[in-house]
This record gives C-alpha cells, sequence and structure tokens, in this order.
C-alpha cells in the first residue's frame, strides 16, 4: 500500500509538473489565446479553475498509471530534475532567458523526491545514524532500541505533522488545498498547494513505513522470522 502511494505520487508531480510548466510557459509567452482562444485562455490563468479541472483529473491519470507500473521512480525524478536544472543554466547563460515557472519546476520535484524518498529509505535501512553505542549491540537490542524510537519519536512525529496541518480549514495543508493556492511570484506555476500536500504525503507514508519498522523490531526481538528456511526443512515440510 506505501508502495502503491508513493508511486501514484511519483507519477502525479511528473505529469502535473510538466503539463503545468508547459502552461506557464504559454502564458509568459502571450501564447494562451493563440492556442487555446481568448474564453479558455482567461479560465487557465485561474488557480481554482487549474487546480480542479486540470491538476486533479491529471492526479486521477497518474493513480492509474501507478496501478499498472512497478518502479517507484526515484532515480528518473532524479535525472529529471538534474535535466530541469541544466536547462535553466544553459537558458540563463547562453539565450538570457530564464522564468520563475523554471525554478518552481525544480523546486516541486527536488522537494517530492526528498519526501517521497524518504519511507523507502526507512524501510531500506538508508538513513543516517547518528551511532555512538547502536552498532555494537547485539539484534535484540537493537530491535528494542528501533521499536522504543518508532514509539517514542517516529510515529509521534508524523501524526503530530498530520494533526497540526490538517486539524481544520486553517491547517497548513487544508487552507492551501481547499483554496487552490499559488506562487504570489509573476508568472510562477500553480503548484503551491501541492507542495503543501507533499507534507502530508510524507507523514502518511513515514507513519506507515514506522509501523511496518516497530513489527520488524518486534519480529526481531522475538526472533521471529528474517532467518532462511534450511533446504532440509522444506524438504521435511514437502
Amino acid at each position: 500500500a506505501n508502495t502503491f502511494l508513493i508511486r501514484a505520487c511519483f507519477w502525479s508531480v511528473l505529469i502535473v509538473g510538466l503539463v503545468d510548466m508547459f502552461l506557464s510557459l504559454l502564458e509568459v509567452e502571450n501564447l494562451l489565446k493563440d492556442v487555446f482562444g481568448d474564453p479558455l485562455s482567461l479560465l487557465l490563468v485561474q488557480q481554482k479553475i487549474r487546480g480542479p479541472y486540470i491538476h486533479l483529473p491529471l492526479v486521477g491519470l497518474s493513480i492509474m498509471v501507478a496501478a499498472f507500473t512497478r518502479t517507484l521512480g526515484f532515480q528518473w525524478l532524479a535525472l529529471l530534475i538534474v535535466a530541469a536544472e541544466l536547462m535553466i543554466v544553459m537558458f540563463r547563460f547562453i539565450f538570457s532567458y530564464e522564468q520563475i515557472y523554471m525554478t518552481d519546476l525544480v523546486r516541486f520535484w527536488y522537494a517530492s523526491l526528498f519526501l517521497f524518498a524518504c519511507a523507502y529509505t526507512l524501510r531500506e535501512e538508508g538513513h543516517v545514524r547518528v551511532d555512538i553505542f547502536y552498532a555494537g549491540f547485539d539484534l535484540k537490542t537493537k530491535a528494542l532500541v528501533n521499536a522504543i524510537g518508532s514509539l517514542i519519536f517516529g510515529m509521534p512525529l508524523c501524526w503530530v505533522l498530520l494533526t497540526i496541518s490538517m486539524k481544520d480549514r486553517f491547517g497548513i495543508v487544508n487552507s492551501a488545498l481547499t483554496g487552490f493556492e499559488k506562487t504570489n511570484t509573476g508568472y510562477g506555476m500553480y503548484v503551491q498547494y501541492l507542495m503543501t500536500v507533499l507534507l502530508a504525503v510524507f507523514a502518511v507514508s513515514m507513519l506507515i513505513q514506522f509501523v511496518s519498522y516497530l513489527f520488524n523490531a518486534v519480529a526481531d526481538y522475538r526472533e521471529a522470522g528474517f532467518e532462511p528456511t534450511a533446504p532440509h526443512e522444506i524438504q521435511d515440510i514437502n
């Protein structure tokens, strides 16, 4: 479930980011009227139109794509960030052209990469530990430390993030989502509210992963599982 959530979010930030960047490009260059006509172009520059009628259907499409794919896409997202940053540098120093929407796209993808990858990194034991005593502990002691850390620090932190940001309509996530908040810096992208929602996705995915981490720690403490079944035991079962 956690993997599917992150995969759907990856496709969402990828597709929404590209489409919104294209629309922002047309808006900056005054090409919206030429491409979409006068009535539609006036609607596409309103955040309460672009959010629910452009972004949300793309998010639904991304969920469908995620159902038929198996990759989490972290490597591709990192590559796209490098490509987008390279595009900014080339356009700035070669063509003397730079717009705010280009920076917004990099910021949008960069935040997504780190917030989405946190739960996967926890699963793979990739987070940096401030390790003074942990490395010398035996398996049971390590499991006890991991269980206590998940219960006292990890899970409460995620719960606090969710309750504070979504407790009422004035919460940082709810207020940004209901108003489809956009950046106020000129012709930027219209994804400010989605960048705020990333905090909630981070909290949910980390909470799920901390629960799994707790179960693994309990299994380690009880010395249950994680040891491969010997070949002769498989034969006995058969």
